[in-house]
């Protein structure tokens, strides 16, 4: 027990001396995580508005796709974009392998469905009878959208942070495509993997407790939003 007090001990110094090396891997996490989350939540939320106003051929079979692509392994988001942006791939000419540019690209993958999937099934059960009313009226394509964000925008804006939380705790995608390289593509779930390794638990403790905190802000963020809905 004597090394986890001194672990703690340490991380506590650490996070209240704010250690500039710590401050440089949690400013990355955010920075991939927010990017990552605002372009998933543009294609999300329009996709998900378009899967539940609109009437098309293979709708159930896409809503399948996407319910399918939610449970979707990290490794192997990450695999399909490295096999992507390797050398050999078809977009290895854009160098941008083992860079924070590709960590998004592999996080968006895995947060789109995310935020589409949640998105619909709100939608579907909280805007049913928005929808039929919408119907009945015989309203314009651009009103059901529009009328439809804005009654349930606090319920979208949840599965939004529900997408940022999925992202900034993500481990697999990220280490295999950034290759966790210090002061370039080190963010906290690497680094906390990495001094784990080492035996630095007042470092991975550090880290810890920041991603910790980070996650219940949104959290009760998620908890507000479903609250003021």
């Amino acid at each position: 027990m004597k090394y986890i007090w001194q672990g703690i001990l340490g991380a506590l110094k650490l996070i209240l001396g704010f250690d500039r090396n710590i401050i440089e891997i949690v400013l990355l996490s955010l920075y991939v995580s927010f990017m990552s989350t605002i372009i998933s939540s543009i294609f999300g939320i329009f996709l998900s508005l378009f899967i539940t106003i609109e009437d098309f051929k293979f709708k159930n079979r896409l809503k399948g796709i996407i319910n399918t692509f939610m449970a979707i392994p990290p490794v192997v988001a990450g695999l399909i974009v490295y096999i992507l942006f390797s050398r050999k791939g078809p977009f290895g000419s854009l160098g941008i392998l083992f860079t924070p540019t590709v960590m998004i690209i592999a996080q968006i993958i895995i947060v789109v469905p995310i935020i589409t999937g949640t998105a619909i099934n709100v939608i579907s059960t909280k805007g049913s009878i928005i929808l039929e009313e919408l119907n009945n009226l015989d309203a314009d394509k651009k009103s059901r959208y529009v009328l439809l964000f804005r009654e349930l925008k606090y319920n979208i804006l949840a599965t939004v942070f529900l997408g940022f939380s999925r992202a900034i705790s993500e481990v697999g995608a990220v280490m295999l495509v950034g290759g966790n390289i210090e002061h370039k593509t080190r963010v906290m779930t690497t680094y906390i993997v990495l001094q784990t390794n080492m035996g630095n638990f007042e470092g991975a403790i550090a880290v810890g407790i920041i991603l910790l905190f980070i996650s219940f802000v949104v959290n009760l963020l998620i908890s507000n939003l479903n609250r003021e809905s």
